[in-house]
């Protein structure tokens, strides 16, 4: 059995940050207090006040531009924690049935207080998987190998790709978005084609179908061009 893991003996607020933080990182932007205060929900004052605490405790490291960066400490706590929530999101749809928007804000307030000995029996229970069920690598595991991903915006009329991953920066700013992609067939593992494309909407082809995406949802679809296989 793989060791488990300590608990993060820390509040709801520093997990919430350092989330965060995770994410935006982790889509290629750079974390800034006005980024998280649109994140988080909260006024700019309040992510300052945080933010210091954060610094304080050496979590993170502000820099001059006021750009904000986890340190090692702060990079493994928030690995722990994304591990946590997607492993749960995994339970939810794998287990239990729920669809995906709905496993998201579940994993939410399931995960925070969670015994490190619970999360391991789940995560065992599951086979240990790869990643959520949106594609996004689970911390600490391997990722897929021989990958190339793009955004499927960057793909021209005619291309072919399989779908590897959603955003997880865009699922949390538009909810909706994970209720249209499952409705429409978009998953993980599922192969579209791009039809044509405009400054209106995308129309793709997936599962056998004809669907159409506005821009935005297709900028937070991460594939593997298949031409490259």
């Amino acid at each position: 059995m793989t060791a488990v893991e300590p608990s993060l003996p820390r509040s709801e607020t520093t997990e919430r940050y350092l989330e965060a933080i995770y994410y935006i990182d982790h889509e290629g932007e750079v974390p800034r207090p006005g980024r998280l205060a649109e994140w988080l929900g909260v006024s700019a004052p309040t992510v300052t006040v945080s933010l210091q605490r954060l610094a304080r405790d050496g979590l993170i490291s502000i820099a001059g531009d006021r750009s904000v960066e986890l340190t090692e400490s702060g990079a493994d706590a928030a690995a722990t924690i994304v591990r946590r929530h997607r492993i749960v999101e995994r339970w939810l749809t794998d287990i239990l049935g729920f669809d995906w928007a709905t496993a998201d804000l579940e994993a939410q307030s399931l995960t925070h207080g969670m015994s490190a000995l619970v999360l391991e029996r789940i995560d065992e229970s599951l086979g240990r998987p790869t990643t959520c069920p949106h594609g996004n690598v689970i911390p600490g595991r391997t990722p897929p190998q021989g990958r190339r991903l793009v955004r499927l915006v960057e793909l021209e009329d005619g291309d072919q790709a399989r779908v590897a991953r959603i955003s997880e920066v865009a699922e949390h700013e538009a909810p909706h978005l994970l209720h249209l992609l499952d409705e429409r067939g978009i998953v993980p593992g599922i192969d579209v084609g791009v039809v044509s494309r405009s400054t209106s909407g995308w129309d793709l082809t997936a599962s056998g179908a004809r669907v159409s995406v506005d821009p935005a949802t297709a900028r937070a679809i991460w594939v593997e061009a298949l031409a490259d296989r």
